[in-house]
C-alpha cells in the first residue's frame, strides 16, 4: 500500500508541476522512486492511475467546500457559498489549478464533464437537505447541471465584478438566486 501512495502522491505532483500531458507511467515510477512494474501491479492504465490520484484529491477538498457552504443558513446562501469555495479550492490547490488551462488530456475540458460532476453535485445538495430537514427538499430538484455549469463559468473566467469572494457572492445572489428560490 505504501508504494501506491508514493505512486498517486507523484502523479499528482506531475499534474501541479506539468499538467495531464507530463503524467506518464513511466514519470511517475520515477518521481515514486518505484519500478514501472510496480506501477503496472497497481494500476492497469495511465488513466486508472491519473484517475485514482485525482478521485483521492477531490475527495480531499470537498470536506473543505462542505464546511464552508454547511454555515450557511438558507438554500440559496448555501449555493453561494458552495460556489465561492469551490472557486477558491480550485484556483488555490496546485494539482486543481491545472484544471483551469485547457490542453490534451485535462478532463475539465472532455465534453463529459457535467454528466461525471452531476453526481457530486447532487451529494452536495442532498447532503444539506439531510443537515437542514428543514427545508423543501424539491428545492433543488433538476437544478445540478445549471449549478456545475455556472460553477465552471466563475472558475474559469474572471473579471473584475467578481474577482474577490464579496463580488462573486454579490453576483450570485443577484443573478443566481432569484432564479433558483
Amino acid at each position: 500500500m505504501r508504494s501506491k501512495q508514493k505512486i498517486l502522491d507523484a502523479t499528482l505532483g506531475l499534474i501541479a508541476e506539468g499538467g495531464f500531458e507530463d503524467v506518464t507511467i513511466a514519470a511517475a515510477a520515477r518521481a515514486a522512486g518505484v519500478t514501472r512494474q510496480t506501477v503496472y501491479s497497481i494500476f492497469t492504465t495511465r488513466e486508472d492511475m491519473i484517475s485514482e490520484a485525482m478521485v483521492g484529491l477531490v475527495f480531499a477538498v470537498l470536506g473543505g467546500i462542505r464546511e464552508s457552504a454547511d454555515r450557511a443558513e438558507t438554500p440559496s446562501e448555501f449555493v453561494v457559498e458552495m460556489i465561492v469555495s469551490a472557486r477558491n479550492v480550485v484556483r488555490g490547490e496546485p494539482v486543481l489549478n491545472t484544471l483551469l488551462h485547457s490542453g490534451n488530456a485535462n478532463p475539465l475540458f472532455d465534453p463529459d464533464v457535467v454528466d461525471r460532476a452531476e453526481p457530486v453535485a447532487r451529494q452536495f445538495l442532498d447532503g444539506y437537505i439531510e443537515r437542514n430537514p428543514q427545508f423543501d427538499s424539491t428545492l433543488f430538484d433538476g437544478i445540478e447541471r445549471m449549478l456545475i455549469r455556472v460553477a465552471l463559468s466563475v472558475i474559469l473566467f474572471d473579471d473584475a465584478q467578481i474577482s474577490d469572494d464579496d463580488g462573486l457572492r454579490a453576483y450570485l445572489r443577484r443573478w443566481l438566486c432569484p432564479l433558483l428560490f
